[in-house]
């Protein structure tokens, strides 16, 4: 089986030859290229280069196609600072506090800021690895990219004191995300994982999610299956235990779990989901490889009987991490599987 295979038939929950692997490696790949993170976010091509030059040094079974987590921001107007050691940030959101985001124009995925990059890097990546390795798109939730149009501090406030005008905010971010991500499917990506950070319990209630963005992931996941999409993926890090079983109500068949969530209660809770995780990322940083083979083998092993389950961290792996303790996840998924 090929990684593009043995992804697909354990997310159909069908017999694979081995635990599929999927490593969350974005801004490494300009790191392990020794390449500057400010030219990497910049252009679809060297994004592309890179990270199909670390899927042939790793030979992970998925390739992300994944810039920074600002890109959507920056096409809608705010300004983003950049730097070549460390991911960019947003200097100026596109919105002041208690603006409607119903006056904003949704960004074209084709003409608008660094998205037509992504979408060539896409094209190229999926040129590049054909069918033999799975690509998946990336772009950002509802909460996050609402977030995003205030400031999250702004944001919460909004929430708390004008929900109506929130609202509003969440349904322009799921529009934008509906749009942004049929252009990557149909520029070659197979699938589009979803990364919601800021829905993670860790920053708004459990009830907040079920109420306000159940919805509006149900809406997204929905149209990126009708766009074609081969599964729909919900990545939220954190301490996301009181959330996971709506995962399924959303409409996820993968969802990604992070280190404060055991195995055994990603199990329980979403039984018959595709589980991915939950290896800490910070551990790539400075943990022995020994370490890393042995946390990877034990994952591996708990869910053998069970299937349905992706090897990766529960969240990024630190550009910077060292090569060898990634060497190691993928060796023992080998080993172990």
């Amino acid at each position: 089986m090929n990684g593009y295979e043995r992804l697909l038939a354990t997310i159909r929950g069908q017999a694979a030859d081995r635990t599929p692997v999927a490593p969350q490696l974005f801004g490494h790949a300009a790191h392990l290229c020794n390449v500057s993170l400010r030219d990497y976010e910049q252009s679809g091509a060297l994004m592309a280069d890179c990270q199909l030059r670390m899927q042939a040094h790793y030979r992970s079974d998925a390739v992300f196609a994944f810039m920074d987590f600002c890109v959507e921001s920056e096409a809608l107007g705010s300004r983003v600072r950049f730097y070549d050691t460390q991911y960019p940030e947003i200097v100026d959101y596109v919105l002041p506090a208690q603006a409607d985001a119903g006056a904003l124009r949704l960004p074209d995925p084709m003409a608008d800021g660094r998205l037509p990059e992504m979408l060539r890097g896409i094209a190229a990546l999926r040129a590049g690895l054909g069918d033999r390795v799975l690509l998946t798109g990336c772009l950002l939730g509802p909460m996050t990219l609402a977030a995003q149009l205030y400031g999250i501090e702004n944001a919460l406030f909004l929430a708390a004191d004008m929900p109506e005008r929130y609202e509003t905010a969440l349904d322009f971010a799921t529009a934008c995300a509906i749009r942004y991500g049929q252009a990557q499917l149909a520029a070659g990506a197979h699938l589009v994982t979803v990364f919601d950070p800021a829905a993670s319990p860790a920053v708004v209630p459990p009830a907040f999610f079920r109420q306000l963005l159940l919805p509006r992931l149900q809406r997204l996941l929905a149209a990126l299956r009708r766009a074609g999409a081969l599964a729909t993926w919900l990545n939220i890090a954190g301490p996301t235990a009181p959330i996971l079983a709506s995962y399924p109500a959303a409409g996820a068949d993968i969802a990604t779990f992070d280190y404060e969530v055991s195995v055994a209660e990603a199990c329980r809770l979403l039984p018959d989901s595709c589980l991915v995780g939950n290896l800490k990322a910070l551990d790539f940083l400075d943990a022995h490889p020994e370490r890393i083979t042995l946390a990877a083998r034990q994952l591996v092993d708990a869910c053998r009987e069970r299937g349905r389950f992706i090897l990766s961290s529960g969240c990024e792996i630190p550009p910077e991490s060292a090569p060898a303790n990634i060497a190691a996840l993928l060796a023992a998924c080998d080993a172990g599987g």
